[in-house]
């Protein structure tokens, strides 16, 4: 072979290695390109398979929100909340999910046949919660012997720093933090706050690689609720009320204390009897009856109609009306007005001192029917006081297209009208103030907060009532129940109980009450008892020895507290 022809085979064979190497690094080149284009296809947009296997690369948590706490008038703690721990489960980072519920019954206590269920319906899952909010104890013994696949969720719990102090009151909260019943429920968007969310980037581990700082949503924690409520005065109201309900055998009983000058509520408090059928298992799902539930006032009503009466000149204080000696008084139109005692001819002052049914229908006659009805709804009965209460409702009046004779003369003895202990306890703010009238507030007044007021009575009429109401507790119906301590003013009430199918009235089943401010010259409370139904074979149904002697302790224990030096001298004996 001539070295012509071996050059000819040397170059035509170089010439292929080139082609080749081009072409290989020309594939070389494209398969490089195409693995980051497979990386970024199978990041963004992979099969289902592999979905599946991998999981998600990102993940969101949500951030919680701490709800806002509830406190009382001085800023003690009602309710508020603390982390807890619950379990759950990632079947797929476990090493046998047929063995969590045995290692968990073994490490935290729990039943390992409920958690294999739970685990069975959710293989699939990644989270899985198999526990309530676990133990102190409980969750330290995880955390010391921590279970692969198994981990603690973080859970908001609500504490109730007092028991049930305010039960009724407050309310409580599900275990989603959501508010069932009062004021956790009325307040329930303040409360609660706004919940956050957090985005991970994650490895297949789950483990967190980066968080962009445009990923983190920050939550807003719920504001604090501060009440007017004082934690104190409430505890003594509770206390009280509840001792009086045993003692007396009755189904109930509620009872309003209010700072006559703010309109604020002091304590509110609701008792039911153990049996009573209303009673739930759970006193803080309870409705407050205070606010839910109206009743006739009875001769507690009285004042208002005196004032009235007094202020538009239809009766002149010592003017002496024809009150029957020994017979049922006979309206106008035939109808009996009964009195508890009969005293003959009173002057109209004694007519609200002894309580004389017979007095207050005789000047109701007097008055227009237009008058007492713009009376009844200027003192805010028929409609909710709007303190805040849930539930609230705006009692019973009767209607002007069905107001008679009838109607005229019993809602001058408190007849024929129902009320709520907040609605009466409000309007008789009007004899502990100027004759004007606050709004109810559930909630502490900030200050500079406006104290909504409106006119009921001139300051002489008020005056003279609450002299008046004053000889209620020096010689009449409250004698028994004057404080040693404080002057008070006041008026009793006892009402026939309604039966509550059919119509009419029980002829010896009653709600008694009792209404009265302390002291007599600057009055700083306003009392509401009421007693419900309570048992006649204990010799006491009527307003002033049931309800009376609550009010008056009352008194005695709060001013006090609230630094309210006594008006009376006790007396040595």
């Amino acid at each position: 072979m001539s070295n012509e022809h071996l050059d000819q085979m040397q170059e035509s064979q170089a010439g292929r290695c080139e082609a080749w190497s081009t072409v290989l690094l020309g594939l070389l080149v494209v398969a490089l390109m195409l693995v980051p284009l497979r990386v970024v296809q199978l990041q963004c947009w992979p099969d289902a398979a592999l979905a599946r296997a991998a999981g998600r690369t990102e993940s969101t948590a949500a951030a919680m929100a701490r709800r806002g706490d509830v406190l009382d008038r001085r800023g003690r703690v009602l309710a508020t909340s603390t982390l807890g721990w619950r379990v759950f489960v990632d079947p797929a980072g476990t090493d046998d999910p047929g063995l969590i519920g045995a290692h968990l019954a073994g490490t935290v206590g729990l039943d390992a046949g409920e958690v294999d269920r739970k685990l069975s319906r959710r293989l699939d899952s990644r989270f899985v919660p198999v526990s309530d909010v676990l133990a102190d104890a409980q969750v330290d013994g995880l955390r010391q012997n921590p279970i692969r696949g198994v981990g603690l969720e973080p859970r908001p719990i609500r504490h109730y720093p007092n028991g049930m102090a305010g039960g009724s009151l407050i309310g409580l909260v599900g275990f989603d933090h959501t508010g069932l019943a009062g004021i956790e429920h009325r307040q329930q968007r303040r409360l609660e706050g706004r919940s956050g969310t957090i985005t991970a980037v994650r490895d297949t581990r789950r483990r967190t690689l980066w968080v962009h700082p445009t990923a983190v949503d920050a939550p807003t924690d719920g504001d604090d609720i501060r009440l007017s409520i004082d934690l104190a005065i409430q505890n003594m109201a509770e206390e009280r009320l509840a001792a009086a309900v045993r003692e007396l055998g009755a189904a109930g009983g509620r009872l309003v204390i209010v700072d006559p000058a703010t309109g604020e509520l002091l304590a509110v408090a609701d008792m039911l009897a153990d049996d009573h059928p209303d009673r739930s298992s759970d006193r803080r799902l309870d409705r407050n009856r205070c606010a839910t539930d109206p009743y006739e006032p009875g001769s507690t009503f009285k004042p208002f109609i005196w004032a009235a009466a007094l202020e538009a000149g239809v009766v002149r204080e010592q003017e002496v009306l024809p009150t029957p000696s020994d017979r049922p008084h006979r309206t106008s139109r035939g109808r009996r007005i009964r009195d508890a005692h009969y005293e003959g001819p009173s002057t109209f002052r004694r007519v609200l001192v002894r309580s004389l049914n017979s007095g207050m229908a005789i000047v109701a006659e007097r008055l227009s029917e237009d008058a007492v009805r713009t009376l009844v709804a200027r003192l805010g009965f028929g409609r909710s006081t709007g303190c805040g209460l849930p539930g609230e409702t705006g009692g019973i009046v009767t209607p002007e297209s069905r107001w008679s004779h009838y109607t005229q003369t019993s809602v001058a003895m408190g007849h024929e009208i129902s009320v709520t202990t907040l609605q009466l306890s409000r309007a008789f703010c009007a004899f502990a103030r100027d004759g004007t009238v606050p709004d109810l507030t559930l909630l502490a007044r900030s200050d500079g907060a406006p104290l909504v007021q409106q006119r009921i009575f001139k300051p002489e009429t008020v005056t003279a009532a609450r002299s008046a109401m004053r000889e209620v507790m020096l010689e009449g119906t409250g004698r028994r129940v004057q404080s040693g301590l404080y002057s008070m003013f006041g008026k009793s009430g006892t009402a026939q109980l309604p039966i509550a199918e059919g119509g009419g009235y029980h002829e010896d089943r009653y709600i008694s009450s009792f209404i009265a401010a302390a002291p007599v010259e600057d009055p700083a409370l306003v009392v509401l008892c009421v007693i419900d139904d309570p048992d006649r074979s204990k010799g006491r149904w009527y307003g002033s020895s049931t309800a009376g002697p609550v009010v008056r302790d009352l008194v005695e224990q709060a001013l006090p507290y609230l630094g309210v030096a006594p008006d009376l001298e006790r007396d040595p004996t």
